[in-house]
């Protein structure tokens, strides 16, 4: 029926979707949608480091944005910039040291559209142990700091009051955010990874009424965006990844509906 690689495609991008879901709405929760670009912008200077000193790439962008996330925490601290500023900062700055390691590399060859939007009908296998493997580890590590990561989105002052050591769980959370980053940047490229963790939580805030069930519609969406991208790509013949995003795009318009049709039943 359907040939090795969309299959390949399809299980990598259905345990993306599956991990992507219940970080997303911590993104959306915390309001973290730039923070997401800011990693995701440095995860091509990880992509130049990997090939620069043979290593795995997945590895190298990990390191990479995991650097990044915990620079910008301790200049939260050490600075009067706004948080904006500081991840416009680090953004285009990690994303320009990328592409001036890139021209001195002449001796590589870049597919710099693959790095961009990414190429997820060329994954492996091991690109799905790496996805899978890595996946369910950061959902694993996301259970255990739920409670004092979702206190300290709700109510910063109490969570620490409580004793949840919320700083804690916000750095844990941002090296999980780039070890999502870092198990995705092949098959969706870093410029729609945030995409991926953005999109299906809004559409999911939009028809839930209570954090687990936009956990679930979220999970849900990144899923059926998946599933309509991939199969919308191979009959149209068009980019997978930005089908996938596009896929995600219609779903959360149609969510839109829900709102509407909520607000005509209360009125």
């Amino acid at each position: 029926m359907f040939d090795d690689f969309f299959i390949r495609a399809l299980v990598a991008g259905i345990g993306i979707a599956l991990v992507a879901g219940p970080l997303g709405c911590f993104v959306v929760w915390r309001r973290l949608s730039y923070f997401g670009d800011t990693l995701s912008h440095s995860a091509l200077l990880g992509v130049t480091m990997a090939y620069t000193f043979d290593l795995n790439i997945a590895l190298s962008v990990f390191l990479i944005s995991s650097v990044i996330a915990l620079i910008l925490i301790q200049l939260q601290k050490k600075t009067n910039l706004p948080g904006d500023a500081l991840l416009g900062l680090l953004a285009h700055s990690s994303l320009a040291v990328g592409l001036v390691v890139i021209g001195f590399l002449t001796f590589i060859r870049f597919d710099i559209m693959g790095l961009l939007f990414g190429d997820i009908l060329a994954v492996t296998t091991n690109d799905i142990f790496v996805v899978w493997g890595g996946g369910a580890v950061i959902l694993i590590i996301l259970k255990l700091i739920w409670k004092p990561l979702f206190a300290s989105t709700v109510n910063y002052e109490l969570a620490e009051a409580e004793g949840l050591n919320p700083d804690r769980s916000k750095a844990i959370f941002t090296i999980l955010l780039a070890a999502v980053i870092a198990i995705s940047i092949k098959m969706v490229g870093l410029l729609l990874i945030t995409g991926m963790l953005i999109i299906p939580a809004a559409m999911a805030r939009n028809m839930s009424d209570s954090p687990q069930k936009m956990v679930i519609y979220s999970v849900i969406g990144g899923l059926l965006s998946v599933i309509l991208g991939l199969f919308s790509s191979l009959e149209f013949n068009t980019s997978s990844g930005p089908s996938i995003i596009v896929a995600s795009l219609i779903l959360f318009i149609l969510s839109l509906l829900n709102i509407k049709q909520s607000i005509k039943l209360k009125n």
